[in-house]
């Protein structure tokens, strides 16, 4: 079966295969998954499981569940799974808000899972955000069930771009973004994918991708997106719709009251890790 790159339509190579997990706990609910088979595409290096695109809707809502509960249940220590950096991620977004380069009006955080980024936005920064995520709720905050398309200014998504299976999951996310809003993403992109079986990034069971500038780049043309920055310290972008020398200025003065490079941007996907 021809595998097709979900960002760039080529046919997608073999590339490797991963016979295992490392962490012996995983193996009750991933053994009936190996070995697990990666393809890479020649055109833009946007990498891929063929074995977890193989699995029907309700087996891989399964394997996320179970997951999920492995996860909470001590699963991450032995992972050596980590948590984004929220309260990073929020000050970026609060920087940014602050100095208008993004619109606050109306948030959402997309995949939300129990609301944490928001919990720190809402609490240390006063910005009101929206919820919504698929498998889980947290009723101390405010969910949506089925957000609207095109409504909101700022659609915040951190760690779930790695998780994604059809080109119908990317495109969930930016299709809630307004005409003049900006898209915010936590995920790991690389310049080039490991040719490991052992990579770390890829030891978690249900990192199903890894994107690369290369089809970071692509997405963000495909999407409407002008300019991005980036920010080492939340290890996130934001998408934006204007070109980067309207809010160049900006960022420098941001940078200069910080006292250091705390904001990289430039037209373009922002392709700090090379």
């Amino acid at each position: 079966m021809t595998i097709t790159c979900l960002i760039c339509n080529s046919e997608m190579k073999f590339y490797f295969e991963k016979p295992k997990y490392h962490a012996p706990s995983a193996e009750k609910f991933t053994q009936k998954l190996m070995p697990v088979q990666y393809y890479q595409c020649p055109e833009c290096g946007f990498f891929s499981s063929k074995t977890h695109q193989e699995l029907s809707l309700e087996e891989w809502e399964k394997f996320n569940t179970d997951f999920h509960h492995y996860n909470e249940n001590g699963g991450r220590e032995t992972l050596g799974f980590n948590q984004p950096p929220y309260a990073e991620q929020a000050l970026m977004i609060e920087l940014l808000a602050r100095n208008n380069i993004i619109d606050d009006s109306r948030i959402l955080d997309y995949a939300a899972g129990y609301g944490t980024l928001s919990h720190l936005i809402q609490k240390y920064f006063k910005r009101n955000t929206f919820c919504y995520d698929k498998y889980v709720q947290n009723p101390d905050f405010t969910y949506i069930d089925d957000p609207d398309e095109k409504s909101w200014s700022l659609v915040v998504n951190s760690a779930m771009f790695e998780h994604v299976i059809t080109r119908n999951d990317l495109d969930n996310v930016n299709r809630l973004v307004d005409d003049a809003g900006s898209l915010f993403i936590h995920t790991v992109v690389v310049e080039k994918v490991p040719e490991d079986p052992n990579w770390f990034y890829i030891d978690v069971p249900v990192h199903t991708c890894v994107h690369t500038n290369k089809s970071m780049s692509i997405l963000m043309e495909q999407w409407g997106y002008r300019s991005s920055v980036y920010s080492p310290k939340s290890k996130s972008w934001v998408f934006l719709r204007q070109p980067y020398k309207e809010v160049k200025p900006i960022i420098e003065r941001i940078n200069q009251e910080l006292q250091t490079t705390w904001l990289f941007g430039k037209d373009g996907f922002l392709d700090y890790w090379k």
